[in-house]
Order: structure tokens, then sequence, then C-alpha cells
């Protein structure tokens, strides 16, 4: 009895020594491919010769396939990128022999070539809308996020639709409580809160108001835009920021449904968020909140 117990003792032990062996050579293995290192180092018919040979086949095939997603978005960037060149000349063609057309063409042609003009506008900013979206999903736009006031932001995006109110005659009122630091891409953060500016003045009756408010919350600074017109249907407000999403109300207002979609992926891209609800009184409010940056001593 005792021998037979020595020789169970024996095995056991032998099985933990197998077992932590394995163990502590799985640890080195994921250490190595973590680093960028990992190699074979037994090559027999034993069970841990068959762990690394299978391990190193799935690093392979990880490694190709980052290789092919790392090809396929390096064909993209350079698809977007010569859609967007060649785009540029036929684009500005148009509007050049539009202006032209408008010169020389009799009065009861100018409805036609005002057409031309609007629709022109319309495709060349359907391209850069398109441009942009693919960039973004693609990761092609590297973001330069910076802590810096708030108001840099709010008065450069006022002040670029502030002709485009005027001639709807919607005013533009700003409320900013303070000018606290937040971090952000100053090009591609007025990109999105423009777009937020379009809607409102877009959706928005002659000679109502759209307000831009800002509240300072613990971690976020939200900047909440507000207007007059007729709102956002609760139904439709989960689908608002899909792409190319248009409501019923908004059927009847030129747009491609590309704007809030835009400015989501934005805010997202910096570690931000946004929200639509009601205005109290009537019309909608738009929410973009903005990581605050919070100095630590």
């Amino acid at each position: 009895m005792e021998t037979g117990g020595i020789g169970i003792c024996r095995q056991r032990k032998s099985d933990m020594f197998g077992a932590n062996k394995i163990v502590s050579r799985l640890d080195e293995m994921l250490t190595d491919a973590i680093n960028g290192r990992f190699t074979e180092s037994n090559y027999d018919e034993t069970e841990l010769s068959r762990l690394e040979s299978k391990f190193r086949q799935y690093l392979t095939g990880k490694e190709t396939a980052a290789e092919k997603i790392k090809a396929e978005r390096a064909a993209i960037k350079e698809l977007v990128t010569d859609i967007s060149h060649q785009t540029k000349t036929p684009i500005a063609n148009i509007s050049l022999y539009t202006q032209l057309l408008a010169e020389i063409s009799p009065a009861e042609l100018m409805p036609y070539v005002e057409q031309i003009r609007l629709q022109s506008e319309k495709l060349d900013f359907l391209i850069q809308s398109l441009t942009k979206m693919s960039r973004l999903e693609r990761d092609m736009i590297k973001l330069h996020i910076v802590p810096q006031p708030v108001s840099l932001l709010i008065e450069s995006a006022v002040r670029e639709i502030k002709g485009q109110a005027d001639e709807k005659r919607v005013s533009i009122h700003s409320e900013i409580q303070e000018d606290v630091l937040v971090s952000y891409d100053i090009r591609w953060t007025r990109e999105a809160l423009g777009n937020l500016l379009d809607n409102a003045v877009k959706y928005s009756p002659k000679g109502s108001t759209v307000t831009v408010c800002t509240y300072t919350l613990e971690m976020f600074l939200c900047i909440s835009v507000e207007d007059e017109g007729a709102g956002i249907p609760e139904e439709e407000r989960a689908q608002v920021f899909e792409r190319f999403y248009r409501g019923k109300q908004a059927a009847q207002t030129d747009g491609n449904g590309v704007g809030l979609y835009l400015a989501r992926a934005i805010v997202r891209k910096e570690r931000g968020y946004m929200k639509v609800s009601d205005r109290e009184g009537g019309g909608s409010c738009v929410r973009m909140y903005l990581p605050r940056f919070l100095q630590r001593y």
C-alpha cells in the first residue's frame, strides 16, 4: 500500500510539473506574442510542441488578416482621394458655365439656369459629405485634440452660419456661461457644430431665434443648439443620427440627411456624445457633449 501510495504521489507531482511547465510556456508565448517576437522552441511530438505550432499558425493568420485590412484601407483611401480630386474640376466647370449662362440667357430661361446652379451646389456638397464620411469611418482623419476655450469653437461656427441666418432673417443668440477649457479639434468640431447650426437655421421659421448655450458638467461641457421649428417627433429621435435619414417633417426642406450623422461621428472620435430632445415651448434641442480638460495637480 505504501509503495502504491508513493507511486501515486510521484505521478501527481509529475503531472503538476508538466502542467506548470505548460502554463509557464503559455505565459512566455503570450508575452512574446504581445512584444512581436514569438518563435517556436519545441520541434518534437510533445503536447507543448503541438501547442506552439497551433499558436504560430494563429499568429500568422492574424498577421495576414491585419495586412489585408491595411491594404484594403490604403486602397479605399486612394479611391476616396481620387474621387474627391477628379470631381472638383467638372463641378467647378459646371459652376463657371452656369454663371456665363446667367449673364447671356433671356429672362424666361433664368429659372432653368438657377436650377442648374442649385443642383450643382447640392452635388458638390453631397460629394464632400460622402468623402468626409468615408474618411471618418475608415480612420483616415487624424484629429488634433488639444485643450482650448470653447468660445473659439462657438464664435467661429456662429460666424460661418451668420450669412445663411441673415438671409432667412433668423437671429442667433449665444449664451456662454463660462469659458472653460475643452479637449477638441477646432477644425472638425467646428464642422460638427456648424452642421447643428445649419439644421437649426434651415428648419426654423423666418423671424425666429436659434439659441446656442453651454452647460458645465463634472466631466463634460454641453453645447446646446435650440431652434423654434417644428421639432423632432419622439419616434424619430433614435434615427436622426443615422446616415441619410430624413424625418417626415424634413421632407419639404432641402437636405441629404448626413449633417447629424457626421456631427456625431466627429464628436465620438473626441470621446464625446450627442443627444436630441424637444425644446420647451416648441422646436428641437440638439446637445453636444465634449470632454472637459481637467487639470490634475
